[in-house]
């Protein structure tokens, strides 16, 4: 006796070896040879009806699996509507708020500050000063026991003006030298300018394209749930192998995962572009899409040759000159003079005695004194001539830096302007294939559903088109970026 469990179903057959019963010895063998196959046949078609039923069920149970978008955690903000923006207003906000672009700045301020007081050391100062000398008496004589007064009691009032006529200051030296510094700096802020310009591009194209990608991958997504709802539809009514199905759910659940990651881009990208506009983050914005508006690329020889880059080396050998100049300066004399008016006597009055002549009677207090004054290097065991030295290897070191500038500007300006050439080139090729890749997924999906294409052809196509989509985009945005580069070295055209 056999038992077959398959598909729930318990068979009992006559072992060929039993004997049989007297009354059934007429019946033909044939008959139960029959009766066995078909038992043995219909066992097989109910386990495999059941394992296609399972696997059907593995596939299909959520047709559209995935179908509810994830949400994303983002940071509060004001319940307001949101803020467009632009990529001029995206520069401006992030200068406001950028602390390399801010420290090159105030840079620039601390410089012309430095350059007024180096002006400022070139004139001549004036002064107030009060003195009250008391000094004991000795008894004896009126001027008291110190002998360089001239009375127990002398007062001083005096207003001063000073000049220092340093080789520094009549030569102008450190006021040039200031000058330069605050040249310098100003490069330097242009610099700063220049490269947060980049930044802000690149993150603001960058939420642009994401944003593009997100809809591209939407319409992706769409497109392959319809392609699988029409193989689920066709297989229903013979029209169309399980395979399609499977190829066809298999791409959806592809398009699905893409939507999400293109979800999760335009979240990162605007986080990205959030830091550098506002002091506190804030999501609460939207930019304006302008990729598609025509930049057009200048001639190469009408871009303005203007570096900053460049600039600061020069400024750095201008620099350099005057502190060879000022070492040498040290070796000249140096004069000074102080003029004084007042009073120096001994009561705080504009008349009084003159105790050692008091004969003279009343006299006059108020006037003045002048004091011209000399210092002639002579001596220093070769400290000036060693500064010297050092200043000159220092030109020497700036000489090298502008050379080098100068040929990496060259460099640089080529490099940039080729690049942006060919990025210009790529988005017009990238834009045929997006058009392309568009008609040739039309003309499979007709194919197909005259039964010529196969589920995979339709697949491909939908890939396809994804990619060369994405494509022009991000050729798109090279562009862009690639001008905002050429311009670090150019300056605006």
């Amino acid at each position: 006796m056999l038992s077959e469990p398959a598909g729930g179903i318990a068979m009992n057959v006559l072992a060929p070896s039993e004997p049989l019963d007297s009354g059934r010895a007429a019946q033909p063998d044939g008959r139960r040879a029959f009766f066995v196959c078909s038992c043995v046949v219909s066992a097989l078609l109910i386990s495999a009806a059941g394992a296609f039923a399972q696997t059907t069920a593995s596939l299909s149970t959520d047709p559209f699996p995935g179908e509810s978008e994830q949400q994303l955690v983002q940071p509060s903000g004001p319940n307001q509507p949101p803020v467009t923006i632009t990529l001029t207003d995206a520069i401006a906000r992030a200068k406001k708020v950028d602390a390399q672009f801010q420290a090159a700045a105030l840079a620039v301020k601390s410089a012309q500050e430095d350059r007024l007081q180096a002006r400022n050391a070139i004139l001549p100062s004036i002064t107030y000063r009060t003195e009250a000398l008391l000094t004991e008496g000795n008894g004896k004589t009126s001027v008291g026991r110190f002998v360089t007064n001239d009375g127990v009691h002398v007062y001083r009032a005096w207003g001063i003006l000073h000049e220092d006529l340093s080789p520094g200051n009549y030569l102008a030296i450190g006021y040039r030298r200031a000058g330069a510094a605050e040249a310098i700096a100003s490069a330097e802020a242009e610099i700063a300018s220049r490269g947060l310009t980049v930044t802000v591009t690149k993150l603001y194209y960058a939420l642009a394209v994401a944003q593009r990608k997100y809809a591209t991958a939407q319409q992706a997504r769409d497109t392959a749930k319809h392609f699988l709802t029409i193989t689920q539809d066709a297989e229903r009514v013979g029209q169309s192998a399980h395979s399609d199905v499977v190829q066809a759910e298999i791409q959806y659940r592809e398009t699905e995962q893409a939507f999400s990651d293109a979800a999760l881009g335009i979240e990162s990208a605007r986080l990205d572009l959030a830091v550098v506009l506002f002091p506190a983050l804030n999501e609460n914005f939207t930019v304006v899409d302008d990729l598609d508006s025509p930049v057009a690329l200048p001639a190469f020889s009408e871009a303005e040759h203007e570096n900053p880059d460049l600039r600061v080396a020069m400024e750095s050998l201008r620099e350099a000159d005057l502190d060879v100049s000022s070492a040498k300066a040290d070796f000249l004399p140096a004069f000074y003079t102080d003029s004084a008016y007042g009073i120096e006597a001994n009561d705080f009055a504009l008349h009084s005695e003159n105790i050692e002549e008091k004969q003279a009677g009343v006299v006059p207090n108020l006037g003045y004194f002048v004091t011209v004054g000399v210092n002639v290097p002579v001596w220093d065991w070769g400290t000036l001539r060693s500064r010297l030295h050092q200043a000159e290897f220092k030109r020497e070191q700036a000489r090298t830096e502008l050379s080098q500038a100068q040929r990496q500007l060259v460099s640089n300006l080529y490099g940039s302007y080729n690049e942006a050439s060919v990025a210009r080139a790529s988005v017009e090729r990238a834009r045929g294939t997006a058009d392309l890749a568009a008609e040739s997924l039309r003309l499979i999906n007709l194919r197909y559903q005259g039964g010529v294409s196969s589920a995979l052809e339709v697949v491909s196509a939908e890939s396809a088109l994804t990619q060369a989509r994405d494509a022009y985009d991000d050729a798109e945005v090279r562009y862009r970026l690639a001008l905002a580069v050429l311009q670090t070295t150019t300056g605006s055209f």
